[in-house]
């Protein structure tokens, strides 16, 4: 899968859903650091650290995040709300060509 471009920056592919969910328990179990087992499932501690915090919300919830079914939603939405909106311009536009047209003499 090739990488996508967001300003001018190349970015990864994400990872696999089951990839993330193996990496979480591995975390969870705490046999070893995060920094290294991070270092050894070839991502960033950071990135795995996000990945805990998100796996914890998900289960348990929070007043302060999102969880990731709640993050597609809002995605979804605001995909929709930018397509009415657009929506509404063509139909103001069309209104005013319209209303135009009826109003000049023949």
């Amino acid at each position: 899968m090739a990488s996508a471009i967001r300003k001018d920056a190349a970015v990864p592919p994400p990872h696999p859903a089951e990839f993330r969910r193996r990496a979480v328990e591995l975390a969870r179990q705490r046999s070893k650091p995060i920094a290294e087992l991070a270092k050894e499932l070839g991502i960033s501690e950071s990135c795995l650290r996000n990945w805990l915090a998100q796996a914890e919300v998900d289960d348990n919830g929070s007043q302060t995040r999102l969880t990731s079914t709640e993050k597609k939603e809002l995605v979804e939405l605001r995909r929709d709300k930018r397509r009415l909106e657009l929506e509404v311009e063509i139909l103001k536009r069309a209104a005013a060509y319209f209303a135009r047209e009826n109003i000049l003499p023949n």
